[in-house]
């Protein structure tokens, strides 16, 4: 196996997590995220690693940049063997009766074109060298709606599975995979964005980025013939 690797959402959380387990498995990763500062943080927070870790910022709801990321990435990595989708964002003011237009756009862009823009970005080179898995950090909101996600959160969220199917229907043929993970409530820096952010000892009964990287490095770890179309993971 090829081990390099593309993240998104790579400056916390999942995505953050997701790119120091690769480094530290050997992988080469292309860490991508809006802002170059965070990029920067999650280099410096795994100097062990670093050398490991590649940073490109970029802001993925936007479709020239991310095919220029592509291009940027491919010249650098030669191949990309993993695709991690992780980036994602919400509102405070999410519910249908508050949820500003911008807002909804904004979500939209992030975490359902976003996962599309990269996604289509990386997957001509694995058709030609018939070997990939992309994996879509999804949400339980992408099973069913709750009032506590937001409609545009739900909405990118059962997108991202039906991409995740997609992929598996057309390009199974093609030696690429895809895998979905719905996690429940995680401790990541998404939470204040909620209406009221949950207290500290609330966070604590929360997964930690670290549970959901370890389901992705399950999927892409699988013999080449075998996938996980989805995974489930909840706090106990």
């Amino acid at each position: 196996m090829n081990k390099t690797a593309v993240v998104t959402g790579a400056g916390s959380g999942v995505g953050q997590a997701v790119a120091w387990q690769l480094a530290r498995a050997g992988w080469r990763v292309a860490i991508v995220g809006r802002r170059a500062e965070t990029l920067q943080e999650t280099l410096q927070q795994a100097a062990d690693v670093a050398g490991n870790l590649l940073a490109f910022p970029c802001d993925i709801g936007d479709a020239k940049a991310v095919h220029e990321l592509g291009t940027a990435v491919l010249a650098k990595l030669g191949t990309v063997e993993v695709v991690v989708n992780a980036a994602g964002t919400n509102a405070p003011r999410r519910a249908l009766e508050v949820l500003a237009s911008g807002d909804y756009h904004r979500i939209i862009d992030t975490n359902l074109n976003g996962a599309y823009y990269i996604t289509q970005a990386f997957l001509p080179a694995m058709r030609a060298a018939r070997s990939g898995t992309i994996v879509q950090i999804v949400s339980e909101a992408g099973k069913l709606a709750s009032a506590k996600s937001g409609p545009a959160y739900v909405m990118s969220k059962f997108g991202q599975a039906g991409l995740t199917q997609s992929i598996n229907a057309e390009e199974r043929s093609h030696g690429v995979r895809a895998c979905a993970i719905f996690p429940g409530d995680i401790d990541t820096p998404l939470l204040d964005k909620r209406p009221s952010p949950p207290p500290a000892e609330a966070r604590t009964r929360m997964l930690r980025p670290d549970d959901v990287a370890a389901c992705v490095l399950f999927a892409i770890q699988l013999p080449p013939h075998a996938l996980v179309e989805e995974m489930t993971i909840r706090p106990r």
